[in-house]
């Protein structure tokens, strides 16, 4: 029933005006598509134009994936054939508060979604952390997934430790790649660069931080498993980080809680210490980050041991008790958070929470957020897509509640003039085509899905051929 009520009215919309709904989506990674993909299909009058600041479109599950979770980006699929429907297009190489600002876009749409997501790493804030191979995470998956920007990040990978700081899926990706055996990575899509470099990496032993404990680690299952199944690795857990679950408390758990805590129990039984040697991953819990220590380069980091307090064992808080400890690391890679930026003066932003001020995705009149812009870094990629969802949903209720069909507007031909005085390379989605058949192809000579292009330069030139 909802769904027919729904296309009854974007009938209704269509007869509220002379003039189609111009929309435009900045953003071309999953909060982005899926928006785009919900009002394609619910207003079908719309012209919907999704701009992206790089020639290629996917954000994150192009450049933020892991490149051994091939099957993640099977939804590239789904966001292909939302491009190539009829009343979605697709510009690339534009960027919001360089190439074209918020207010020239207001200008030309009816409808403005910001989807460009969280490219910024928080930060630790603690003495040290600008010492040479203190690196964030982002970066590092930016370099070994083919962001432009990261292409050329130096990591010394001669030290034989390196400590995550953050216990996230992100942290647990970057711990699993850089202990991967690289003959299992060179079937994947990682860059060529990272793939030498990793070929020549000393990097035996990778602590993973957490400042809470067993109870409220922030990986999932499946990232655990696949550590604990990692060829030529093994895990050691500290015996003494869960000496206080008992089994009383793992059976109160939800169901995904108390298998993940089951797993972790279960190879903490199985583990042989003893027995260790080549790569070994090491999770330790109830360990908060004071100071990272080095002479230029980082060599060791403080840590001051925590304790947990609460009731409610599953949102107990850590505090730092006087008890500190020091572990060696040559590298040191912060996984704490992303968080957006305001990219355009216009944008209301909360830069304490780093996301554009909005209520459940509308900023104002006409202007709307989704993805991690609206939320923060939550949840995982359906997360994204039922949140857009929801937002494309009320950017159609408010355009049956408003008259903002009732002003002609220009769309894209206007954002064109625009970027043509200013002389904007634009690449639409049958020039992203010669750069996927291009990638592919290249992948294929050395047996890989693809081998992405890491220039911006060479991406615009393969558009333009």
């Amino acid at each position: 029933m909802f769904r027919i009520l729904t296309k009854i009215s974007s009938k209704r919309l269509a007869t509220r005006a002379s003039n189609s709904p111009k929309i435009c989506i900045v953003g071309a990674g999953p909060a982005g598509f899926y928006a785009a993909q919900h009002l394609s299909k619910k207003l079908y009058d719309s012209e919907i134009d999704i701009i992206e600041k790089l020639p290629v479109p996917f954000g994150l599950v192009r450049f933020g994936v892991a490149p051994d979770h091939p099957e993640v980006k099977n939804v590239i699929h789904t966001f292909t054939k939302t491009a190539e429907t009829s009343n979605v297009n697709f510009f690339g190489n534009i960027e919001l508060g360089k190439d074209i600002s918020l207010n020239d876009l207001r200008q030309s749409y009816h409808i403005v979604l910001l989807a460009y997501g969280a490219e910024e790493n928080r930060k630790l804030n603690i003495v040290g952390e600008n010492l040479k191979n203190v690196i964030p995470a982002r970066k590092i998956v930016g370099w070994y997934n083919g962001v432009p920007s990261d292409t050329f990040l130096k990591i010394d990978f001669t030290a034989e430790s390196l400590a995550i700081i953050g216990q996230g899926n992100v942290a647990i990706d970057v711990a699993r790649i850089l202990l991967t055996p690289v003959d299992q990575l060179k079937t994947t899509d990682i860059t060529q660069h990272s793939l030498e470099q990793l070929a020549q990496s000393k990097i035996k032993q990778v602590y993973l931080i957490g400042r809470r404990g067993p109870l409220q680690a922030a990986f999932t299952i499946k990232e655990l498993r696949e550590m604990l199944k990692l060829k030529d690795c093994q895990t050691a857990w500290r015996e003494k980080d869960f000496e206080h679950i008992g089994k009383d408390m793992v059976d109160k758990l939800a169901r995904p809680r108390k298998r993940i805590t089951e797993l972790m129990l279960k190879s903490v039984e199985e583990q042989r210490v003893a027995d260790i040697n080549g790569k070994v991953f090491r999770p330790i819990f109830l360990r908060s980050p004071i100071e990272i220590l080095g002479g230029g380069n980082v060599e060791k980091v403080l840590l001051g041991v925590n304790q947990l307090e609460g009731d409610d064992f599953i949102k107990q808080k850590a505090h730092l008790t006087d008890i500190k400890e020091l572990i060696e690391c040559g590298l040191l890679v912060t996984s704490i958070g992303y968080m957006s930026i305001k990219v355009d003066p216009s944008i209301p932003f909360d830069s304490n929470k780093g996301i554009a001020t909005n209520t459940h995705g509308k900023i104002d009149a006409g202007l709307y957020t989704s993805g991690w812009l609206s939320t923060g870094p939550l949840g995982v990629i359906l997360s994204t897509m039922s949140n857009s969802f929801g937002v494309a949903e009320k950017i159609i209720e408010d355009l049956l509640k408003s008259d903002i069909l009732s002003i002609t507007k220009p769309g894209f031909a206007q954002v064109q003039n625009v970027l043509k005085e200013k002389n904007v390379q634009i690449v639409n989605w049958k020039d992203w085509r010669k750069i996927d058949q291009y990638e592919v192809a290249e992948g294929m000579k050395v047996g890989k899905p693809r081998e992405k292009i890491v220039d911006v330069g060479k991406m615009l030139q393969v558009a333009a051929s």
